[in-house]
């Protein structure tokens, strides 16, 4: 059992200053829990990551366990299933948005990040979902292609436009968001549009939550994870809170907490836990062994993508070989890569435009222990 949570990750996520993105893990004993979960893989990101037992609503803790049927799937395929946007970053950090003179247009969703970010790991990775027939969504297949990213599962609306988001970069690097999406191309996925093949062909499904919030997508969402579920392949969940696209906090948690205990694998962050469990405490729980995997030291300038990148490094690894989450030493060197990766794709504005190649971070890690 596994659970991944946040610890001081702070290059620039949450605690923002040049320190370093860290990841901390541990393993506890399962205890009972308002949040109906069963073992599944919490990863944490933001501020670190930490291995252990079930969640608990007063600790705010989500538990872990890796099927033995994935260990057999010889696929090494990652589907990423959800929104591709458009976000237009200021080119100035620490202003309102309406005092900014001028955006970088960039590509992202998080789901479509974390397709890309495999992918320049040399990793296998496909993206399913739907964009705008318009200029922005041809633009968006495109740069999934020139990444090797697999889009036959990318649909075309005509009748919907391509999601935009403008992110505002406060001066502690975090980011304030502002959608247009009424609705959005992606929202308009219908089950029937779906790639089934591709689904159950995969090694690893990795989804969000944002999906969840409308029909059809919320259905389309559904019956994509219960393909998967079904062929036996390794679920991934980023619950990827945005509370101004839900109707209200209330209807964010009971949809986020819908599907969790379908997951194998789930990424969080410290806020996020503190959302789910109305306040309580990330860090309350007794475990059995705990420690920390060392991060880099950054100079921060955009924190869009960087947990996007850290789960690419991990899903990467995991795709590759899931028995590394029952060996410490292995699963150390995994979560150090995924470590590296976030922490320089915050060095650069832009989600798909800063994820690095296994060759930055390779390098990164070298010049670390030099």
């Amino acid at each position: 059992m596994a659970l991944v949570q946040p610890s001081a990750l702070s290059f620039g996520s949450i605690n923002f200053k040049p320190s370093s993105w860290s990841t901390r893990f541990s393993t506890s004993h399962s205890r009972s829990s308002n949040i109906p979960v069963k073992p599944s893989l919490l990863t944490s990101l933001h501020r670190s990551l930490q291995f252990s037992s079930p969640p608990c609503a007063r600790s705010g803790k989500v538990l872990a366990s890796v099927q033995g049927s994935h260990e057999t799937n010889e696929s090494s395929l990652v589907v990423c299933f959800g929104e591709m946007l458009i976000d237009f970053v200021p080119t100035i950090n620490g202003l309102a948005l309406a005092e900014a003179p001028a955006f970088k247009k960039a590509p992202g969703g998080a789901p479509a990040n974390v397709a890309v970010g495999i992918a320049r790991l040399d990793g296998s990775s496909a993206f399913i979902g739907k964009v705008g027939e318009d200029e922005f969504g041809y633009m968006l297949a495109d740069i999934l292609k020139q990444n090797n990213v697999n889009n036959e599962g990318m649909r075309f609306d005509p009748g919907a436009r391509t999601a935009l988001a403008f992110v505002t970069l406060k001066n502690n690097g975090e980011r304030e968001f502002m959608f247009y999406r009424n609705p959005s191309a992606d929202m308009l996925l219908e089950e029937s549009e779906l790639d089934l093949d591709l689904i159950r062909k995969a090694k690893i499904f990795h989804y969000g939550s944002i999906s969840l919030i409308t029909e059809p997508c919320k259905s389309a969402h559904i019956a994509a994870t219960k393909a998967a579920k079904e062929a036996g392949v390794l679920l991934s969940y980023d619950p990827n809170l945005r509370l101004p696209l839900w109707p209200s906090a209330e209807s964010a948690r009971e949809g986020i907490l819908s599907i969790w205990d379908t997951a194998d694998i789930i990424k969080i962050s410290e806020e996020e836990i503190v959302f789910l469990t109305n306040g309580e405490d990330p860090y309350d729980d007794n475990v059995e062994f705990s420690g920390r995997v060392k991060g880099l030291k950054v100079e921060p300038v955009d924190t869009t993508g960087a947990g996007d990148a850290f789960v690419a490094g991990v899903l990467s690894k995991l795709a590759a070989d899931v028995s590394l989450l029952k060996d410490e030493h292995r699963l150390r060197e995994a979560l150090s890569f995924a470590n590296a990766c976030g922490a320089i794709t915050v060095t650069e504005r832009g989600a798909i435009p800063a994820l690095p190649t296994t060759e930055a971070v390779t390098n990164a890690l070298l010049k670390a222990v030099a």
